[in-house]
């Protein structure tokens, strides 16, 4: 007995200490994928002056390779649960690099806008490597509660990888004499650099045999979903007045009908509605939904709030650098809130867990509405709300992942951020509406006071709403002795 007990002990620390070595390589795929996310943001002026175009055009790259993550993510995912997910994590990796290059050379409109949508590979990196981590886990029992500090870890490493790219990409661009094709040329180097520590450094996961992609359901699936984000996209930019706007939204939620009806009729669906719908699946990934409306569109009304000027008679007023210090804080936050994340899971659960982190996000929105005048309340708003967010973006791909049969895991991680990516996309369409429809009431540049505040009740409220539906999970869920049940 004592012989296989230690047996058992060693065998569990050695598939730690791999697992160990893979957050070590895949920490360093995050902070890549945060310096991403975080580079560009300071040299959009500069980019719109390189590409002769309005400032309002740079919309259209930011909805292309929102609209891109949002059809790809589910079909990558799912073939790295058929072929392995360091394969098809290589694979998204070779599209960014590429399309990084691309853009160091890219001088048009047209041209940089394929490059910025193509680079939007990356997006499928966190949920790649989620399923990844809990699939090494599993073998020990002990997949969950290692995913959930896992992607705490990554979490720290997207966010230390923002600040990283924010605060260099300005600076850089004066050392190198404003030249905008050798300051592109770092975050391409970046990714080049990552290709080569996944290619050696990471492991590959065991997919089961036997699996087919089911090309048709993808098919109708990326047709409903580039329906609705495209006419969410057009909506933020024609208006609600525009009837095709609608036209469009209504086409893509009718085309999940047909589309529910032909996957429950398949043995190996594209996405699995029968382990969607179970108690511990549909409140993380409508959770995902509803904190994506803040993760993903409140943050560029937080910065024109902090940078409106005080004599409106709200608005902090913030210079371009200290609205980077804002910004630089609540990213700080959301650090503390990916670390935080499991010691609470392991104290109460990480059902418990989930649902104070969606508080706290729900807190931290609804304080705008009575503190926002001054800019530490402000701070302290956005603290909260960032802790809470923090928390959930890595927790939310660990539990879909924990919940989700085996050959299954990667699919059910990437859902969180394919309904993240359009929950962002209602966001950021009915924020911009919400705040051009009030501008005039001011200046002609300020949005109103009441179109701040109706984005405020919308994060809060969508949070809030969340945090009550993951009351809907069983208590024991996402828990290690709840491993998932084989696929068969």
């Amino acid at each position: 007995m004592t012989s296989t007990k230690t047996g058992v002990a060693s065998g569990a620390r050695g598939a730690i200490g791999i697992t160990a070595g893979l957050i070590g390589w895949l920490f360093l795929v995050e902070i890549t994928s945060g310096i991403l996310q975080g580079y560009y943001v300071p040299l959009i002026p500069d980019l719109v002056k390189h590409l002769g175009i309005h400032d309002a055009d740079f919309n259209w790259f930011e909805a292309a390779q929102l609209l891109l993550s949002a059809l790809v993510v589910p079909v990558m995912a799912k073939l790295g649960d058929m072929y392995g997910h360091k394969r098809i994590l290589l694979v998204s990796t070779v599209f960014t690099a590429a399309a990084s290059w691309w853009l160091t050379i890219a001088g048009d409109f047209t041209t940089f806008l394929i490059a910025w949508a193509l680079q939007g590979f990356y997006v499928v990196w966190l949920p790649l490597e989620v399923a990844l981590i809990f699939e090494r886990g599993r073998r020990t029992k002990m997949g969950a509660s290692r995913t959930r500090r896992a992607a705490g870890l990554l979490v720290v490493a997207l966010e230390a990888g923002a600040i990283i790219g924010a605060l260099s990409s300005g600076r850089l661009f004066g050392a190198l004499g404003h030249n905008v094709t050798l300051t592109m040329m770092l975050p391409a180097i970046a990714v080049t650099l990552v290709f080569f520590a996944i290619l050696f450094g990471v492991p590959e996961s065991e997919p089961l045999p036997g699996r087919r992609l089911d090309l048709v359901g993808f098919v109708i699936l990326t047709l409903a979903l580039l329906l609705i984000t495209s006419g969410l996209t057009f909506l933020r930019l024609n208006g609600p007045g525009a009837w095709f706007v609608w036209a469009l939204i209504v086409a893509g939620l009718l085309m999940l009908i047909p589309f529910g009806r032909y996957e429950l009729k398949q043995d190996d669906p594209a996405i699995d509605l029968r382990v969607l719908r179970q108690p511990s699946m549909w409140p993380v990934q409508l959770t995902a939904g509803l904190i994506g409306i803040s993760l993903l569109g409140a943050q560029a009304p937080l910065s024109t709030y902090a940078g409106t000027s005080r004599s409106t008679g709200y608005g902090l007023g913030l210079d371009a650098s200290s609205i980077s210090t804002l910004i630089g804080a609540y990213l700080i936050s959301m650090i503390v809130g990916a670390l935080l994340f499991p010691l609470v899971s392991r104290r109460a659960s990480p059902r418990v867990a989930l649902i104070i982190a969606s508080f706290l996000v729900a807190a931290g929105y609804l304080l705008f509405i009575p503190f926002h005048l001054e800019t530490w309340q402000v701070f302290v708003n956005m603290a909260i709300a960032g802790i809470g967010s923090g928390a959930l973006v890595g927790a939310l791909p660990a539990a879909a992942a924990a919940a989700a049969p085996r050959g299954q895991t990667g699919i059910a991680a990437a859902l969180t951020n394919t309904t993240k990516t359009v929950g962002g996309s209602f966001a950021s369409a009915v924020f911009g509406v919400v705040l051009a429809s009030g501008a005039l009431a001011v200046t002609t540049t300020a949005a109103s006071l009441v179109g701040y505040m109706t984005v405020w009740i919308i994060c809060g409220v969508g949070a809030l709403v969340a945090a009550v539906l993951l009351f809907f999970v069983p208590k024991l869920a996402f828990a290690d002795v709840d491993a998932a049940p084989d696929l068969t």
